[in-house]
């Protein structure tokens, strides 16, 4: 047999070698996300402080939208939340991760952005044609879906139970992106954190664990209450608003009402009776962007360049609970992985989530918030 010609071997490797870059470049999007997942859970211990934080039976949170923190405290128009707010335990410097909204949810859940910094729709991927996936396009651009652990894994291995009741969605379990539909979104999947994440996804059983407003009187009437849930209002109710909401004008006021009525709900019930610790957390999601260059936007590893905490604002936080302290001003920087620290030892999890861990950053927990009176 004649050797093969010193050119033809030459084109050989160069097209071999291009072929491997462009299956390795194919893949280089997916690999940003597989990273950014696959991190350790923080190695960092539990301190003093989350030792010091009671065992806890329920907690809700309450998810309200792009408001920051003097829009809401002192404001006329929402007396209730500031009447909360003096009664109970008000997070005086609470600060969200990003803009926009959706990887918020996920932090709050994950510990973790996982690269996610646009309100596309849960399944999107790099160059989806989906009308829901508007910036797959980009060239930093990750799975929408996350494959990391999460809290709601933490609670299943600890035997404890989780839920989402969310207004207007159109059943339980929903992965619709938008109901009743796009022109008039009352329920967004972006407001859904726990969607996001692929064991919901894949698992019948866990997004029948997505419900709907109807389901929290039913379960609070009950009894059957699950130990950790999101409370999130539809967009003409949570404060951020849509153009077809019925008063633009009156959204904080409006948020505030349904609030009052949420946490009248919770505390009237038998279980805020209970011997058991409970909790009632009323949170943003994020700010509204407007002072970016006038105030601090994040702490507690916050940095404009981050992918998990460039700043989403300094926003209002209180904490209600039935047998904790009462009156407390916390001046503590604390954020949404703060949050997610403080749930976690709260059900005695002690395996810090991500940057829930990020202790030599500052990441804390709310003891003084939570603690027993």
């Amino acid at each position: 047999m004649r050797p093969m010609p010193k050119k033809i071997i030459l084109g050989l490797c160069v097209f071999s070698l291009s072929l491997i870059a462009i299956a390795c470049s194919s893949k280089t999007k997916d690999a940003k996300q597989t990273i950014t997942e696959n991190i350790a859970l923080a190695a960092s211990v539990p301190t003093k402080e989350d030792k010091a934080i009671p065992k806890y039976q329920h907690i809700f949170v309450i998810i309200e939208e792009n408001k920051s923190y003097d829009q809401i405290i002192g404001n006329p128009n929402a007396p209730i939340i500031n009447q909360l707010a003096k009664t109970y335990n008000l997070a005086a410097n609470f600060y969200a991760q990003v803009h926009p909204s959706e990887a918020n949810y996920i932090a709050m859940l994950g510990g973790d952005t996982f690269g996610i910094h646009d309100d596309d729709a849960f399944y999107c991927q790099a160059g989806s044609s989906d009308r829901f996936c508007q910036n797959s396009r980009k060239s930093d651009y990750v799975n929408h879906t996350v494959t990391s652990k999460s809290l709601m894994d933490q609670l299943e291995q600890k035997g404890l139970t989780w839920k989402g009741y969310f207004e207007d969605i159109p059943n339980p379990g929903s992965k619709v992106v938008v109901a009743p539909d796009a022109q008039r979104p009352l329920y967004a999947s972006k407001h859904n954190g726990f969607i996001s994440f692929k064991n919901v996804q894949d698992d019948p059983n866990l997004q029948n664990k997505i419900v709907g407003f109807d389901q929290l009187v039913t379960d609070l009437q009950s009894g059957k209450v699950p130990n950790y849930s999101h409370i999130i209002l539809n967009q003409c109710h949570e404060m951020h608003g849509l153009q077809e909401c019925p008063d633009l004008q009156q959204l904080i006021k409006t948020g505030d009402t349904k609030i009052g009525e949420i946490v009248k709900q919770i505390t009237t019930s038998k279980l805020w009776a209970e011997p058991g610790n409970n909790a009632i957390v009323i949170t943003w999601d994020e700010n509204d962007g407007s002072r970016q260059k006038n105030e601090t936007q994040g702490c507690c590893g916050f940095d404009p360049k981050s992918n998990a905490n460039f700043g989403g604002g300094h926003i209002a936080t209180i904490v209600i609970t039935n047998h904790g302290s009462r009156g407390v001003v916390d001046k503590t920087p604390f954020n949404h992985y703060s949050l997610l620290r403080t749930t976690e030892d709260a059900f005695g999890i002690y395996e810090y989530l991500n940057h829930a861990g990020d202790t030599a950053k500052g990441v804390k927990p709310m003891t003084s918030l939570f603690a027993k009176q």
